[in-house]
């Protein structure tokens, strides 16, 4: 059995011709080129394998999953293709000589797949709302973008999560949004902006809320999103996490900028979503992170905006308000 340069067996044709004389030195060399050779990762097999040919296969150890030379790059390798659903399209365009067609849900609905297969998918959450007085920006909602997502032919739930509501009340910070879902895969809700008044910490959520009254900004999932800035006095209060970066800090009498969000082109348009929404201030309101995020205020904040998952902005000194967070996304391109 002959070994590769990383230490991996692999069949070479002298092999087979060797141990099953029946079979053509062809055959032999066919199957040589096309055998399934298991590497560490896949720096191991491009150092194995410098030169690959089309067809030729592979398995990395790393993820258990195997892969294809098409010509050009390794693929996944399932014997499964691309996934079909029956709606009608939102729109259909052609990238790199492949076509695409895609279908955006603002609302709660149903991806008819007829034939199963991969899809590249975006999943946005309801963003965050934001706090009162002085209060935290709302946290976005929770970005998870899947490339070659497996769906069944079935009839999958999609499920729009909506903005948390605003704080309008002392003592009660801004509500996380509610997370979205298409199938079994979910983005979180962002969590909600934290209140002065009675010192809360923003929400943990998709992107963490901003704080607000001395505490930490709210956490992020993991994948979808980022923390909640901090606050550092009474007369500011911290931006909620956007899916790019964490929420900017408050500073003097200016509340922190809402996080950043992502950009995705998955509809052909690249377009920037899940911004952190502004912490308010005594002075000045913090900016709403790209992607729809709400800005802070010296009074009542700025809504998130809709189908971005956006946090909403953080109130003002009291008594002010924050504001909603905007609604999610979800978002189903397959090859056609």
């Amino acid at each position: 059995m002959a070994v590769t340069p990383v230490g991996n067996p692999y069949v070479e044709s002298s092999d087979l011709v060797a141990n099953y004389p029946g079979a053509s030195e062809a055959l032999a060399e066919r199957i040589d080129i096309v055998g399934v050779n298991p590497f560490a990762n896949a720096a191991a097999r491009d150092a194995a394998i410098p030169s690959p040919v089309q067809g030729q296969m592979c398995s990395l150890n790393d993820d258990n999953k195997g892969y294809r030379y098409d010509g050009s790059a390794w693929v996944l390798f399932s014997g499964a293709g691309d996934a079909n659903f029956t709606n009608a399209a939102t729109g259909t365009y052609t990238d790199g000589g492949i076509d695409y067609k895609y279908i955006t849900f603002t609302g709660i609905g149903e991806l008819i797949v007829n034939q199963a297969g991969f899809a590249d998918v975006l999943i946005i959450g309801g963003g965050g709302g934001g706090g009162s007085n002085n209060g935290g920006g709302g946290g976005a909602g929770g970005y998870l973008t899947i490339v070659s997502a497996y769906f069944s032919a079935a009839t999958h739930t999609v499920v729009i999560g909506a903005g948390g509501a605003a704080s309008v009340v002392n003592n009660v910070n801004g509500k996380n949004g509610i997370s979205s879902r298409l199938g079994n895969y979910y983005a979180v809700g962002g969590g909600g902006g934290g209140q002065f008044d009675s010192a809360r910490a923003g929400n943990p959520g998709g992107s963490g809320g901003g704080s607000s009254g001395g505490n930490a900004g709210g956490s992020g999932t993991s994948g979808q999103g980022n923390n909640g800035g901090t606050n550092t006095s009474g007369e500011n209060a911290g931006g909620g996490g956007g899916a790019n970066a964490v929420g900017g800090n408050g500073a003097g009498n200016t509340g922190g900028a809402g996080g950043a969000g992502l950009s995705s082109s998955i509809n052909n348009t690249a377009t920037t979503r899940a911004g952190g929404g502004g912490g308010g201030g005594t002075t000045t309101g913090g900016v709403g992170g790209s992607g729809g995020g709400g800005a802070g205020s010296t009074g009542t904040g700025t809504a998130g905006t809709v189908n971005t998952g956006g946090g909403g902005g953080g109130g003002g000194g009291g008594p002010s308000y924050g504001a909603a967070g905007g609604s999610g996304l979800v978002i189903v391109r397959v090859a056609v």
